[in-house]
């Protein structure tokens, strides 16, 4: 990483700050997928307090258990512990050590950190509730990138949004290889296989390819059977979508209804997380995808879709989709009682047509946005926190 980016300082790291500094004593979780900075984020927010700080990883190869967490636990007044989900049944280590501090009124803060968000929430709710606040990191926004690497729009959408890979963007063999070996198997490899019981290896990636072709588009779990060689059943694949989106790649946005069993059963629309993983695997140069209107178009959408799951997240709002007979809606955001209807004109062709006044005259009180075409322009809302929208009065 250059020297810049060493020396950038997330949003997310004041958040962190703060919450450390405050006299309430939380377990500070920091989760999301890998090489978002997390790491680097936590270096720099231990680097103000000096000795008192203690960082240590279980993603060295020597083997971890509680032991290790117990010995890190006594070396410092602030500690962090970097993929600490790698070790067996750590939540519970990690409790009984918080609660004998706390009854021993000792001043300790920790931190731990790891890019499996699926497997961290399953030892969290299961052993540390009412212990802990979740910090979660998501992929750069197109605001960091221009800010850090001085990406213009085209940029963003074509190379997405990993820091990592933005040195190598003028060397595209290089980038593609990276994303794909370092970021793309690394994560299936390392983050899913390996810590989660998977039947079916090839299916999940094969899964993850269609999910990438297909991003930003509505897609059926039969249709998808017929794409996916010896697919199983609609439930495994609904199962592998879910781990794919804990490892923060690829998610499946379901239904905008006012029934939530029928949200539930609805053909997911298919949203990659991070255009880079798409165009890593496509082969296409900037320059080509931009002469097809049509791949380009889809290029364009999967960016915002990607920009408003990851804001998702944070549990700030919920993000789906909206589709009746043949109308639809890109994107419905629902923030408490407020409802926002966003269509996205990027030039591509659609198989069906556009539905926002057919949403409205269903749902009266949601708010309409269009981006792109005669509305708001893409850079200008990709530049904006989706949360400052969401919080916009209604003309």
């Amino acid at each position: 990483m250059s020297k810049k980016l060493d020396e950038y300082e997330r949003p997310y790291a004041k958040a962190l700050t703060k919450r450390l500094r405050e006299p309430r004593r939380f377990i500070q979780v920091v989760a999301g997928p890998r090489q978002v900075g997390k790491t680097t984020m936590v270096h720099q927010v231990l680097t103000g307090w000096g000795r008192l700080a203690h960082y240590a990883s279980a993603d060295k190869p020597t083997l971890k258990d509680s032991a290790w967490i117990e010995a890190q636990w006594e070396a410092a007044r602030l500690l962090a512990l970097d993929e600490i989900h790698k070790i067996p049944a750590w939540s519970e280590t990690v409790k009984r050590l918080w609660d004998f501090d706390t009854r021993a009124k000792l001043p300790l803060k920790a931190i731990v950190l790891g890019s499996t968000p699926l497997l961290m929430q399953q030892g969290l709710t299961e052993s540390l509730a009412g212990r802990f606040e979740i910090l979660h990191l998501p992929h750069w926004s197109f605001s960091e990138m221009r800010k850090c690497f001085n990406f213009s729009l085209d940029d963003y959408v074509y190379f997405g949004a990993y820091p990592g890979a933005a040195p190598l963007i003028t060397e595209p063999s290089r980038r593609a290889r990276y994303i794909k070996d370092a970021l793309i198997e690394t994560t299936i490899s390392r983050d899913v296989l390996l810590l989660t019981r998977v039947d079916k290896p090839a299916l999940l990636r094969r899964l993850f390819e269609l999910g990438c072709r297909y991003s930003g588009q509505v897609l059926s779990y039969n249709k998808m059977m017929e794409q996916l060689q010896d697919a199983g059943n609609t439930t495994t694949l609904a199962h592998y979508l879910d781990l794919l989106a804990g490892a923060g790649m690829l998610i499946g946005l379901q239904r905008y209804s006012g029934a939530v069993v029928k949200r539930r059963g609805s053909s997911p629309k298919l949203q990659a997380l991070n255009t880079a993983l798409m165009t890593a695997q496509s082969g296409l140069s900037l320059s080509k995808l931009k002469s097809d209107r049509e791949a380009w178009g889809r290029l364009v959408e999967s960016a915002m879709g990607a920009y408003l799951a990851n804001a998702s997240a944070t549990g700030s709002f919920e993000l789906s989709y909206w589709r009746e007979r043949n109308r639809e809606v890109d994107f419905v955001v629902k923030a408490g009682r407020k409802l926002i209807a966003i269509e996205v004109k990027s030039g591509r062709r659609r198989d069906a047509l556009p539905g926002l006044a057919a949403l409205i005259e269903v749902y009266p009180g949601a708010r309409p946005l269009l981006i792109g075409g005669d509305g708001t322009a893409i850079e200008d809302f990709l530049a904006m926190p989706v949360e400052k929208w969401i919080q916009k009065p209604t003309r």
